[in-house]
């Protein structure tokens, strides 16, 4: 019987992988993933390529990261996964797809019920191919992962994501990073996600989601009872968006990650996030990293500390944290016995707070493991 393997071929000319790929029953070994990144095999090399895959019955994951590959490329590629029944990940990051590829994939997610991870990273759909994804996503249901980072979506997209999000049911983690997404499109996510029932990882990073969009979000975090963890990291939400946060984590009892690193987040925010955490019964990990958290927010954060029973993890690095402020941290993990990570790193607290700090955290890892 053949030896399934993890093949990649970086080193050989792509002709000679379509020649393995067409006579693969000729070798004594089957194909199971395939990595082409940084092949450059560009549209005609995936024209070859997808001729190849057309009767392929042992490949499940592809990966053609960097392959200059277009919509004519895409095309090829999108009508052999309409008939394609082994493939269940599909790389496509970093290449040259527009709303035409998206136009393509669309109409294999129509089709195709194995395919279950999508990565189009990098790419340039725009408003258009998300419009086209999403009426893909409409009678797909199989795709679990969908990656769209970076690809100039912007809130017209985002609003034919939000609608989809309403029906789809499998789609667990979508990725809308860096996608020129504001409180407009912030609002039509909310829309989605208060009726969506399997959508469980949601990454919104490096957008402009800011005040009001965090309100949005925190309606939806109100009324959502799948979503896990949630991605805000350099959004511009400042003080006035963390109070939107902290009300929905008072009443939100799912989410257990929420990385708010980089929102320009001083004392004041800290405070609305705080109280949340003295009133949510499900959050593990919060990062508050590269914000404005100084020792009236440390102080804050060491009353909600005292209260909660579930966050695990901390970020708090590269904040103005000085002595004082460690002070009341410690005095907060006097009486908390559940986080067990705290990171402090470029703040303005001298080594030995820092010290003290820690001492509890690692009281609370010896009772874990006792």
């Amino acid at each position: 019987m053949p030896n399934q393997i993890n093949v990649s071929f970086f080193t050989l000319p792509v002709e000679l992988v379509y020649r393995i790929l067409d006579h693969q029953s000729d070798y004594t070994i089957t194909l199971t993933t395939l990595d082409l990144a940084f092949g450059e095999i560009g549209d005609v090399g995936a024209q070859h390529l997808a001729s190849g895959l057309r009767d392929n019955t042992t490949l499940t994951a592809l990966h053609l990261y960097r392959n200059q590959i277009g919509d004519v490329g895409i095309q090829h590629l999108a009508d052999t996964l309409q008939y394609n029944t082994t493939i269940t990940t599909l790389d496509l990051d970093f290449n040259r797809a527009g709303h035409l590829g998206a136009q393509h994939l669309r109409d294999a997610l129509r089709h195709n019920t194995i395919l279950t991870t999508l990565n189009l990273k990098g790419n340039q759909i725009g408003n258009v191919g998300a419009q086209h994804l999403s009426d893909g996503l409409r009678y797909n249901t199989a795709l679990t992962a969908l990656n769209l980072y970076r690809n100039l979506i912007g809130d017209i997209g985002v609003q034919h994501i939000g609608a989809i999000l309403r029906y789809n049911t499998t789609l667990a983690t979508l990725n809308l990073g860096n996608n020129q997404i504001g409180n407009v499109g912030a609002q039509y996510l909310s829309d989605g996600l208060q009726y969506n029932e399997a959508l469980i990882a949601l990454d919104l990073c490096a957008n402009h989601i800011k005040d009001i969009g965090s309100q949005h979000l925190g309606v939806a975090l109100r009324h959502n009872t799948t979503l896990t963890n949630l991605n805000l990291d350099s959004n511009q939400i400042g003080d006035v968006g963390a109070q939107h946060l902290g009300d929905a984590l008072r009443h939100n009892p799912i989410l257990t990650t929420l990385d708010l690193c980089g929102n320009e987040i001083g004392d004041v925010g800290i405070q609305q996030l705080s109280d949340g955490l003295r009133h949510n019964t499900a959050l593990a990990t919060l990062d508050l990293g590269y914000n404005r958290v100084g020792n009236i927010g440390a102080q804050h954060l060491s009353d909600g500390l005292q209260h909660n029973k579930t966050l695990t993890a901390l970020f708090l690095a590269n904040n103005q944290i000085g002595n004082v402020g460690a002070k009341h941290l410690s005095d907060g993990l006097q009486h908390n016995t559940k986080l067990i990570f705290i990171s402090l790193q470029m703040n303005l607290m001298s080594e030995d707070a820092k010290h003290a700090i820690n001492e509890f955290t690692e009281r609370n890892q010896r009772m874990i493991k006792s």
